[in-house]
């Protein structure tokens, strides 16, 4: 059955990953806000999340669903809930930055057993199943075993409130940045996530995020051996990706 469903997933990743590429660096996209001005969403997001819904509604019409543009979608109370987030980094994407994609997960009675993320201009699908490993393009991947922080890249972002609220993630990348090697800021929690997972990265973290970002990345991250944890409780989602080695150390400077 999940075989079934991860095929669907992955086949619907991609075909909304081909709406993307239509609107990518296209001059005439077009550009609007909600929360604030750096909160972006284009005429591609909206695009990409009709589809997966129609994709899900058609298909698997007894699930419910929760996407990033719409909401709560069918009865919370039933044993499957699709979590979509249908265009993550869209402000990479409305920039021109390649650094974007879809991310698609599944739970099962609250818990996340299917995660797809697909960067379509990158070429890059990541999957994972519950207790069945993590893939890119259908190769298994593996966190890395970077032993010390001083050897470690590491990613992170920042709240869309940062230019209001001086909880903005300023004083944690004041503390890091001195202890890694390299500090990045990609853009797509699901990539960051990902990309821990595939050993890209030795480490992610992030605060004020929304569970569409992290449910299928996490998944991904985790199944390739890397340790999640959230570490803040006021700050929505607020999670810390990183191989085992680091992770301990890097949680502790976090705040």
């Amino acid at each position: 059955m999940f075989n079934d469903i991860l095929i669907n997933a992955i086949s619907w990743a991609r075909a909304a990953g081909a709406v993307q590429l239509r609107y990518f660096r296209n001059p005439e996209l077009v550009i609007d806000t909600k929360f604030n001005v750096n909160d972006v969403v284009t005429q591609a997001d909206k695009e990409s999340e009709k589809l997966l819904i129609s994709f899900i509604g058609d298909t698997y019409p007894e699930h419910s669903i929760l996407s990033e543009e719409s909401g709560s979608m069918g009865d919370d109370n039933r044993d499957y809930r699709w979590i979509i987030d249908p265009l993550d980094g869209t402000a990479n994407f409305s920039s021109g930055l390649p650094m974007f994609c879809v991310s698609i997960a599944l739970e099962y009675r609250g818990e996340v057993i299917l995660g797809v993320v697909h960067a379509p201009y990158l070429n890059e699908t990541f999957h994972a199943v519950k207790g069945e490993g993590a893939y890119l393009n259908g190769e298994p991947i593996h966190c890395r075993q970077t032993e010390s922080m001083s050897k470690a890249i590491l990613s992170t972002g920042f709240p869309v409130d940062r230019n209001v609220n001086p909880d903005n993630n300023l004083a944690n990348v004041e503390r890091v940045l001195p202890l890694v090697r390299g500090l990045r800021r990609l853009g797509s929690a699901a990539i960051d996530m990902s990309y821990v997972g595939a050993g890209f990265l030795d480490g992610y973290w992030e605060m004020d995020l929304h569970y569409w970002d992290v449910a299928a990345g996490r998944l991904i991250a985790e199944e390739a051996g890397a340790v999640c944890r959230n570490f803040r409780d006021n700050r929505n989602y607020s999670v810390m990706v990183a191989t085992p080695a680091i992770e301990q150390e890097l949680f502790q400077n976090l705040v």
